[in-house]
């Protein structure tokens, strides 16, 4: 059953005040159609994170506008130049992070990640290695991936991938691929799924990109 807007933004606020790192009187929830929108203020960058994470996994959300601001407490604030250097740190520590790959500037806060890597979960790797660092107001992900692999993806690949997760309908899912780029279209009942799908779509060898055109119905 479709839930009406004041049902969902009920729902939202529930969940948010649910979460340890958030409180519900610093973000404000309006609801239209399915479509979410978060305002307000936080004090860090991994709790305006964790907001939008939360309202994504909702049934009924179709999308989430996140219009949080990050307010850092005076004793937070660190210089462009401490953050560059944290972050830096923090990219060379994670394994995971081909850190000689990426180039990183910060401006008031904001970090920007830029670079060629070969695995989408590298790119990952990257922000939630920085996510929680003082001073940080925002990431700006500009990485490309370029898988090392030359083979051509294959479509049936990328379906059995997907049939292997339970969380998944397949049946309403529809994988094209051209090139270097996997197109997913269909429709799936939750944001949590639409981004389950891209994440298994990311992990085929020599993928460079992953087009998520899948749509978030709730009935």
């Amino acid at each position: 059953m479709k839930k009406s807007n004041d049902i969902l933004r009920k729902e939202v606020i529930e969940a948010i005040e649910w979460e340890p790192l958030l409180s519900s009187n610093e973000i404000d929830v309006s609801v239209q159609d399915g479509i979410v929108t978060l305002e307000g203020t936080v004090d860090n960058y991994i709790q305006k994170r964790e907001a939008e994470q939360a309202v994504k996994n909702i049934a009924g959300v179709k999308a989430v506008v996140d219009d949080v601001k990050v307010d850092l407490f005076f004793s937070a604030i660190k210089s462009d130049t401490d953050i560059a250097s944290s972050v830096i740190k923090a990219l060379k520590e994670n394994w995971a992070v081909p850190d000689h790959r990426i180039h990183v500037t910060v401006e008031n806060g904001w970090v920007t990640l830029e670079g060629i890597l070969h695995w989408n979960f590298q790119r990952k790797a990257a922000d939630n290695a920085i996510r929680h660092l003082p001073g940080v107001r925002g990431v700006i992900d500009k990485i490309k991936i370029e898988a090392e692999l030359k083979n051509e993806l294959n479509q049936e690949i990328v379906e059995k991938a997907l049939h292997r997760s339970w969380i998944l309908d397949v049946d309403n899912i529809k994988v094209r691929v051209e090139g270097k780029t996997i197109y997913l279209s269909g429709i799936v009942d939750s944001l949590f799924q639409k981004e389950e799908a891209e994440r298994i779509a990311w992990n085929t060898p020599g993928v460079w990109y992953v087009d998520n055109e899948l749509l978030v119905e709730f009935d």
